[in-house]
């Protein structure tokens, strides 16, 4: 988790990112869902015995700078997060999680949604 705050502190917005390169398929993932909007695969740094990643296809550096025209998009990650939970067997619950900024824990700046469940998640969360 250290390690997870020290690379957002240092993290900044600009040029491709991995999800780019996972996007293009430079780089392997293990896809749960893809459409003409975007990818679900399974995060390779799990911080739950499941956790997935929803990355739109076009790049939105962070919440913070969405735009009211992005709805749609945004909307549409969150339906594909609730499928591909219901996919991996997420019956009993999960939890979405989008860090904004340095602070918010954002280390890659291309908006993501973390899907994290399989056991049961504490309250506050960090």
């Amino acid at each position: 988790m250290a390690d997870e705050i020290a690379k957002a502190q240092v993290a900044q917005a600009g040029g491709d990112t991995i999800f780019g390169k996972i996007i293009r398929k430079e780089i392997p993932a293990n896809i749960l869902f893809e459409d003409d909007q975007c990818i679900a695969f399974h995060d390779v740094a799990p911080q739950a015995p499941t956790h997935f990643l929803v990355v739109p296809k076009r790049q939105i550096v962070q919440l913070s700078r969405a735009e009211d025209s992005d709805a749609a998009l945004l909307g549409h990650l969150m339906i594909v997060a609730k499928k591909c939970a219901e996919q991996v067997g997420l019956s009993k619950g999960y939890r979405l999680i989008v860090n904004e900024g340095p602070d918010g824990g954002q280390s890659v700046y291309h908006i993501h949604i973390h899907v994290i469940g399989g056991r049961q998640l504490g309250w506050p969360p960090g």
